[in-house]
C-alpha cells in the first residue's frame, strides 16, 4: 500500500500517519518528492490493512502498489532519486553526470594516488578502488584490505574525490561502510539477500552492480531488499550480463537503462569497463550509456593495466579517460545532462590530456 499526503501535509500529520502504520503491525518508508511525500508500506503478507488510514489528518490518498518492487518503483516516488554528499557538491542521479573512474584494484599508495590525481584532473567526483576483491581463483590477488581503504581515506583527502568500493560479505561490511562513501555490491552478491539487508541498515549510499545473468525484476527486487531496511540511498549499475557472445567478457544490456528509468526513481549508472572487459570497446560503450539516458559511467582506469594486479585489460589509460571526458561532454547536453566540475562544457583542453598521459 502507498500513503499520499496532501502537498500541505505537515511534518506532524506525516509522523502521525507512520505512528498509526506501526500500530497496525506495519513498516512506514516516508519518502519526500518536490511536491509531497508519499510513504510506503511494507510488512504485510497481503493487501495491507487500510484501517482508518484515508480518514487521517493531512492523507489524499490510499492506494494499491501492484508492483513486487514497492520502494523502488515510480508508484511511491514519481520524481528521480538523486544520492547526494553533504558537505560537497558530489552528486548521483539528475542534471549532473557522475563519473567514477580508478583502478580495478588498490595496489599501492603511488599507483592510487597517481591515478586519483589524474582522474580528478579530468574532472572526476569520485574515486573507485577494490579494497577486497572477489575473483573466481581463491590464488588470484584478493586485495590489500584495509590498507587500501586507509590509501583511499587520504586520496579523499588530498583530492576532495568520495570514495567508492566493494564489500564482498557481512565482514568487510562494516569496514567498507566506515571508510568509503558509497559501499559498492557487486554482481555476484546481487542476491546475496543477507548482505543486502545488512547494508540497508547502515544508512550509507549502495551502489548496486546487476548480477551476471538477472532480470530487470530480480536487479530492482534486489534493491527493494536494501531499501525495505531503510536506506533509500541506491545507485544502481549495470555491467553486463553472461550470454553466448565471445567477442566480449560480457554483454552490455544497455537496453535496461530506459526500462529501469521507467519503472523506478533510482538512479543508474553504467560499467563499461566489465561490460565489455576489453580496453578497446570501453570509450564507444561509455558514449552509447550517456546516449541512452545513464546517470554516468563507473570505468576503471590504471595508468600501467599491462602491469595491474587484476582487470588489466578491460582498464582505460589516463589519456583516454580524459579523451572520454572530451566526447561525453560532447554528447550530455543533446540529452539534457552536463558534466560536473570543471569541464563543464565537456572538452578536456590538450593541457588536461597532456598531463593524463
Amino acid at each position: 500500500m502507498l500513503v499520499v499526503m496532501k502537498a500541505q501535509a505537515t511534518e506532524e500529520e506525516i509522523q502521525a500517519v507512520c505512528d498509526h502504520i506501526a500500530q497496525l503491525g506495519y513498516r512506514a518508508h516516508p519518502m519526500p518528492g518536490a511536491q509531497r511525500t508519499a510513504i510506503g508500506i511494507t510488512g504485510n503478507q497481503g493487501e495491507a490493512d487500510r484501517g482508518n488510514l484515508e480518514e487521517m489528518s493531512g492523507v489524499a490518498e490510499v492506494i494499491r502498489v501492484s508492483k513486487p518492487y514497492k520502494l523502488a518503483s515510480r508508484d511511491v516516488k514519481e520524481e528521480d532519486t538523486i544520492v547526494r554528499f553533504p558537505g560537497t557538491d558530489a552528486a548521483i542521479g539528475g542534471r549532473k553526470l557522475a563519473m567514477i573512474a580508478g583502478p580495478c584494484s588498490i595496489e599501492s599508495p603511488e599507483q592510487a594516488f597517481a591515478i586519483a590525481e589524474q582522474v580528478a584532473l579530468c574532472g572526476a567526483q569520485f574515486f573507485r578502488g577494490g579494497a577486497y576483491k572477489p575473483r573466481t581463483s581463491p590464488y588470484a590477488f584478493q586485495g590489500l584490505g584495509v590498507e587500501a581503504l586507509k590509501i583511499m581515506a587520504e586520496i579523499r583527502e588530498k583530492f576532495g574525490l568520495r570514495i567508492v568500493t566493494e564489500a564482498i560479505d557481512n565482514e568487510t561490511l562494516e569496514l567498507v561502510a566506515e571508510w568509503a562513501d558509497v559501499i559498492q555490491i557487486g554482481a555476484r552478491n546481487m542476491q546475496n539477500f543477507s548482505l543486502l539487508k545488512h547494508a540497508g541498515r547502515l544508512r550509507k549510499p549502495v551502489l548496486l552492480k546487476r548480477g551476471l545473468s538477472a532480470t530487470l525484476d530480480e536487479f530492482l527486487m534486489a534493491a527493494e531488499y536494501i531499501m525495505s531496511e531503510g536506506n533509500y540511498d541506491v545507485i544502481l549499475c549495470e555491467r553486463g550480463v553472461r550470454t553466448f557472445a565471445d567477442h566480449t567478457r560480457n554483454t552490455l544490456d544497455l537496453s535496461i537503462v530506459p526500462a529501469v528509468q521507467r519503472l523506478s526513481h533510482l538512479p543508474i549508472l553504467v560499467d563499461p569497463s566489465h561490460g565489455t572487459g576489453k580496453r578497446d570497446k570501453v570509450l564507444p560503450m561509455a558514449r552509447a550509456a550517456v546516449a541512452v539516458g545513464a546517470d554516468g559511467i563507473l570505468v576503471e582506469v590504471h595508468h600501467q593495466p599491462e602491469k595491474a594486479l587484476s582487470d588489466g585489460p578491460q582498464s582505460i589509460y589516463p589519456s583516454q579517460f580524459a579523451e572520454m571526458m572530451t566526447e561525453i561532454g560532447q554528447i550530455a547536453p543533446i540529452v539534457h545532462r552536463e558534466l560536473p566540475r570543471g569541464i563543464q562544457t565537456g572538452i578536456a583542453t590538450e593541457e588536461h590530456v597532456a598531463k593524463a598521459r
